[in-house]
């Protein structure tokens, strides 16, 4: 299903889940939560929303959890891959253990969230887990993510990086630039681009003249494939051979993942510029969770097994909306926490000798000290 960045552009066939013998019960299972666990908490994020506990936007995933849920799948946390993430990649963060009460805090913007109330959603990241904070910016990562894994071969370390992108970001010169160079040296990263029909309001048909995305994994040289982005078995089975080609040396590889944002940008747009009845066809016909449901059911899973499951990610997200509503909102006093070293004992540079830093002139703690320690 690879395609050469030296063939002949013609269209690619989208990839569809084939038998998955490498997954066990307990993974297939396993996709099934997180694809459950990411739609349940989303859900329990537009009620605060409509509470007004929600600060910011919400940015909702709906009808996409399988391309990110199924992609992270495929790293190997245990050889420390990485991702970066975009807003509607909550999926591939919790595959990669972010925790459902970080996540509310975050929305909330709680002094004990991961950002402690400085950063809104999901912008944050976690060198440990594995999972890199995204910039806002489209196409940005790409080139990041170059970086990062530059550095993985570099320092001859059998890691890869994914990073995803959207249609959109697809025709912003920081990914030309991002892949071009990380196809140049040869880096193991794979590139998804979430084709969900459309950047912001922009469908693709205005956004690109390429009839599908893949294409332009020709112009770079790199391998391409393109896959049923709404169903979870083919989008791991695609980006695990994307990581295996990259592990074994075989630089990058972009994935187009087919699939469709059933809600607007974030939960202020309307979509008043999607045509009737196209989101009702999607949500009806082309469900992730639902077609993942049916396969498992037809594997002679019970549907005891899945209402287990159910159960679960409805316990864990009741016991994360307890404990962030319960949490403090930040402090005032712990503004600059974390931003200057602590204690600040580093000694100011030649050009700022005798101008006082900023720290000192905001109120801090006595504890943190002087430069003169």
């Amino acid at each position: 299903m690879a395609r050469s960045g030296t063939a002949a552009s013609r269209p690619a066939k989208l990839a569809h889940a084939g038998q998955s013998g490498d997954l066990s019960r307990a993974q297939k299972l396993e996709l099934y939560y997180y694809m459950r666990l990411t739609r349940s908490l989303e859900e329990r994020l537009v009620n605060l929303y409509r509470q007004t506990k929600v600060i910011g936007g919400l940015f909702r995933s709906l009808g996409q959890e399988a391309d990110a849920v199924g992609s992270a799948y495929a790293l190997d946390r245990s050889k420390g891959d990485v991702l970066s993430p975009l807003i509607r990649n909550l999926g591939s963060m919790l595959v990669q253990g972010a925790k459902p009460n970080e996540i509310i805090k975050q929305y909330m913007a709680k002094g004990d969230s991961p950002t402690r109330g400085r950063e809104l959603n999901i912008h944050y990241g976690d060198l440990v887990r594995g999972f890199i904070g995204q910039i806002s910016h489209l196409g940005d990562m790409v080139p990041v993510m170059a970086g990062v894994t530059l550095s993985f071969r570099m320092r001859k370390q059998d890691r890869v990086g994914l990073v995803y992108v959207g249609d959109g970001a697809t025709s912003t010169g920081a990914f030309h630039e991002g892949i071009n160079f990380a196809a140049v040296q040869k880096c193991p990263l794979v590139v998804i681009v979430e084709n969900n029909g459309y950047a912001y309001s922009t469908p693709l048909s205005k956004q690109t003249a390429a009839k599908q995305l893949v294409d332009k994994a020709i112009g770079y040289g790199i391998a391409g494939e393109r896959a049923d982005g709404n169903d979870v078995i083919a989008s791991y089975e695609v980006t695990k051979r994307a990581v295996d080609r990259a592990r074994a040396g075989g630089g990058v590889t972009l994935i187009e993942l087919v699939t469709y944002r059933r809600k607007g940008h974030a939960e202020h747009d309307n979509q008043s510029y999607v045509p009737a009845g196209e989101i009702d066809r999607w949500a009806g016909e082309n469900d992730p969770i639902d077609r993942y449901v049916k396969r498992l059911l037809s594997e002679d899973f019970d549907r005891s097994d899945l209402a287990s499951v159910d159960a679960r990610v409805k316990k864990e997200i009741d016991q994360a909306t307890d404990e962030a509503e319960a949490s403090p909102m930040p402090d005032p006093t712990d503004t600059l926490v974390g931003i200057y070293a602590d204690p600040p004992t580093v000694a100011p540079l030649w050009f700022r000798e005798g101008i006082k830093s900023a720290v000192e002139v905001h109120e801090r703690p006595a504890s943190w000290g002087t430069h003169d320690v």
